[in-house]
Parts: structure tokens; C-alpha cells; sequence
């Protein structure tokens, strides 16, 4: 996923809200909906496209035009019952990546059989934390190590395959640190400079946060 990709955000509680004004400060194209109208308003200063409306209301997933989405965030965690209906509509409307937070395991369950993509639970994974996830194109996994030091899985992409890390350059490219390697269920620590990498490898790496942007 990355800046290239457009998003809706439904539901502008604190998490939702979070993840879409982290997404608008990046550049990406935002929808954002809330059913409270004071809600929207609150909104709008930080998150340019938003709008009121019930998003279990198959109307009103037509009319935002939900379809022609890349992924969607559906964070409402305390209306399982409005979850489940948004993403069973949203997935209906074709679209292929549907985030959902949860607040449970129980709900968890459910709302991956009805579909879900991705479950997300808010007191492991702040709002921000999943738009940068969700904004770093071809990493498998971000983990922020501080405020400026990320640790991420990078897939290996085609034009890397059958090249080694000695003839990338990737340090000296993009300041990253190569730490580990892996290969399907393997992980490798002691990375060989000299091995030509495959498809399917993605190469742990730790860099800067903002370097990172580089990769996009």
C-alpha cells in the first residue's frame, strides 16, 4: 500500500480520525465518513473530503462511491453490528482491502470470517501507527522503534531479483541497515552480502523513518 492509493476512513472516533489526518499529512487522496454530522465538522479543518453519512445503508455506500476505493478503514469498534454491515457492504462494492478495528477477540473472529482483510486492535496499534503501516509501499511489517528508527520487512522487488546486497548498494542508496533475511518461514541473521536474492525474500531492515520514504 502506499500515498499512490486512496482510501475512506469510516467512522471519525479517535482512531479513525488518527488515521486519516496521518494519511491526509502524508498526501494520500482521503474519503473520511462519519454518521454525526458535528462529528464531520469537527473534521474537516484537518481532513479536506468529509462526509456525513450511515454506512450501513447500501445507498449511501453507492453515492460515496466506496467502490472505486483502494482500502478501507472501518473504525468503529463499539457497533460490531455496524461493522460487520459496513465491510459485508463494502466487500459487496468490490473493494479488495478492508480494515477493520476490533475490540475484542471474539469480535475478531467474526468480523475475519464475515471478510475482514486485516483486524486491528486499538491498544496494540495506535491510529497513526497503521497509516504509516499502510503509506510505506512494499513493507510487509513497520515496527517504530523510536520516534525516528523503524524496523520493516521489505519485499525484495523484481528488479533486485538475482542481484546481491553488495551489488544494491542499499546502505549507501537509502542510509538502511540490513539486520536479517527471510525466506518463507526462514529467517536468516547472518546475511550473506554475496547472495543473490530471490523472489518471495524480504530483507529486515532498520533505518530511518523518513529515508524510508525513499523506497515508496
Amino acid at each position: 500500500m502506499s500515498i499512490n492509493k486512496t482510501y475512506a476512513v469510516l467512522g471519525l472516533g479517535r482512531y479513525g480520525k488518527a488515521v486519516a489526518q496521518e494519511l491526509v499529512a502524508s498526501g494520500a487522496e482521503v474519503l473520511a465518513v462519519d454518521i454525526n454530522q458535528n462529528t464531520v465538522n469537527n473534521a474537516i479543518e484537518t481532513i479536506p473530503v468529509c462526509k456525513c453519512a450511515d454506512i450501513t445503508e447500501p445507498e449511501a455506500i453507492k453515492r460515496l462511491g466506496i467502490s472505486n476505493v483502494d482500502v478501507v478503514i472501518i473504525a468503529m469498534a463499539s457497533n460490531l453490528e455496524a461493522s460487520v454491515m459496513a465491510l459485508t457492504l463494502c466487500k459487496e462494492s468490490g473493494v479488495k482491502n478492508v480494515i477493520v478495528k476490533c475490540g475484542n477477540e471474539m469480535h475478531q473472529k467474526i468480523l475475519t470470517r464475515v471478510g475482514a482483510d486485516r483486524v486491528v486492535f486499538p491498544e496494540k496499534e495506535s491510529g497513526t501507527r497503521l497509516a504509516k503501516t499502510l503509506l510505506t509501499s512494499g513493507f510487509s511489517e513497520m515496527i517504530e522503534l523510536s520516534d525516528d528508527v523503524s524496523m520493516v520487512e521489505i519485499d525484495v522487488r523484481d528488479e533486485w531479483i538475482g542481484k546481491t546486497l553488495i551489488e544494491l548498494s542499499l546502505r549507501k542508496k537509502y542510509s538502511i541497515n540490513v539486520v536479517a533475511l527471510r525466506n518463507g518461514d526462514k529467517i536468516t541473521t547472518t546475511v550473506d552480502p554475496a547472495l543473490p536474492l530471490e523472489k518471495g525474500m524480504q530483507l529486515i531492515v532498520i533505518a530511518n523513518t523518513l529515508k524510508l520514504k525513499k523506497l515508496r
